[in-house]
């Protein structure tokens, strides 16, 4: 269930939920393999998934990003 972004917590029935840590622009540009301009751009144009916490500082969940990236995937392959 653990994943290498995700925490175990005990939730209130006992039982244990994922919790994802959220990252910053600078991290997940990283993740992203883009600038953190261009990140901003996008959560400026809401065309990625974000958050804001306490007013103005965006985060992200590392989670929603792959699934985001997979979107624009394309095979390159001669093969295919």
């Amino acid at each position: 269930m653990s994943s290498p972004s995700t925490l175990p917590v005990p939730a209130a029935d006992g039982s244990v939920i994922a919790f994802e840590p959220p990252v910053d622009v600078k991290t997940a540009a990283r993740f992203l393999g883009i600038s953190p301009s261009l990140v901003y751009a996008y959560v400026e144009r809401k065309q990625i998934p974000h958050f804001r916490m306490m007013g103005r500082s965006i985060r992200f969940r590392l989670s929603e990003l792959d699934q985001w990236r997979q979107r624009f995937h394309v095979n390159g392959g001669i093969n295919e």
